[in-house]
């Protein structure tokens, strides 16, 4: 029985994993070998069947779907080729254009999202560190390592922000920029250990995070080739077919997209587990009952975000493709100014914490 059951597990993870290389690999694949429209029908067409296999799931619930769903993606794949390899009907044009407006109006709501998710990590986790040096007999040792470990990540996101300035800050916009958004960051630091509205983890982790989107607001976009430059024809062997799509995977897809995709996609995923714990009282224990504890808004939200992950991964995903350099870098100071004024509004109107927090200001 627990033979089956490991077997079974295996081949379900494998699946999802096989579904996620799937579509880290066919959308930029369209991309670069076809056309715009063609790679917006395609993601249309995976947005909808992401759609249907998350009502599937969580309806039904069963392992079965992930490895059902495994050829889909390549059959959607050739639908799209088949249907761009001769004319197009209008329809179909029609609708990818409207898919690619809506993914690009859904700019903000990525950016809030990841914004709203970077602030409430690092807020999780300095609650978590303030629980640690509560532990009694190890206040001192959890107290210590949480000093050098945020020591270290302040010395990381300063070194980070200076070694992509010559980059990042190109342009006297672009340094102004800089210098507001790290002039605002301490700023609002001191005030938080002022108002004993925040404290050292908390704030290290938002240093990781403005030093995070510098960093890629200086990533040379001339880093990474055209996809559609590297890219040959089917040639009738298949080895050298082979060695020209390895060669695509390894050299031209999008390393920024890449990391942005998977910081985003970590960050939401990390946030959604953190949302049932929102809005606890003191008096509630661990134990609480399930009922109370799944009727609360932030739970269900958070089994909505988990079911529908495969659905979030694709328009982010394509989102994220559509995006030239400059767009992106011009979203990634919006996302910086955007977090750094919701982390202000929590410090200004988030009530006192009757716990001692004098280690905040050591």
């Amino acid at each position: 029985m627990f033979n089956s059951w490991f077997i079974w597990t295996v081949i379900s993870n494998t699946a999802r994993l096989s579904t996620a290389l799937q579509i880290l690999v066919f959308l930029p694949l369209t991309l670069a070998t076809l056309s715009r429209q063609a790679f917006l029908l395609l993601s249309l067409l995976l947005s909808v069947h992401s759609l249907i296999h998350g009502t599937l799931a969580f309806l039904w619930g069963s392992k079965a779907l992930s490895v059902l769903q495994v050829p889909m993606h390549p059959f959607l794949l050739l639908l799209s080729f088949n249907l761009f390899s001769s004319t197009v009907n209008p329809w179909i044009l029609t609708a990818a254009n409207w898919w690619g407006k809506s993914l690009t109006f859904s700019g903000p709501l990525f950016i809030v999202m990841e914004g709203l998710s970077s602030l409430l990590v690092a807020q999780k986790l300095g609650q978590e560190g303030k629980k640690l040096i509560s532990v009694p007999g190890r206040e001192e040792f959890y107290q210590f390592a949480l000093l050098l470990g945020t020591s270290v990540a302040y010395v990381a996101s300063a070194w980070w922000i200076v070694n992509s300035y010559p980059t990042a800050a190109s342009s006297p916009l672009s340094s102004t920029l800089l210098g507001v958004a790290l002039t605002a960051f301490v700023f609002l630091t001191v005030i938080g250990f002022f108002m004993r509205r925040t404290n050292i983890i908390e704030s290290s982790c938002l240093a990781l995070f403005i030093a995070y989107n510098v960093w890629l607001c200086g990533f040379d976009s001339k880093s990474f080739s055209d996809p559609a430059s590297s890219y040959a024809p089917l040639l009738p062997n298949l080895v050298p077919h082979l060695q020209t799509l390895l060669n695509f995977v390894i050299n031209t897809l999008p390393k920024p997209v890449l990391i942005a995709l998977l910081y985003r996609l970590t960050i939401l995923h990390s946030a959604s587990r953190i949302l049932p714990t929102i809005g606890r009282g003191q008096w509630e224990s661990d134990d609480d009952g399930d009922d109370e504890w799944d009727s609360r808004p932030t739970s269900t939200l958070t089994r909505l975000l988990l079911t529908y992950r495969q659905f979030i991964f694709v328009t982010v995903y394509s989102h994220l493709l559509l995006l030239d350099h400059s767009s992106q870098i011009w979203w990634r100071w919006i996302n910086i100014f955007f977090t750094l004024l919701i982390w202000s509004i929590e410090l200004v109107v988030g009530s006192d914490d009757d716990d001692g927090e004098k280690w905040k200001m050591d």
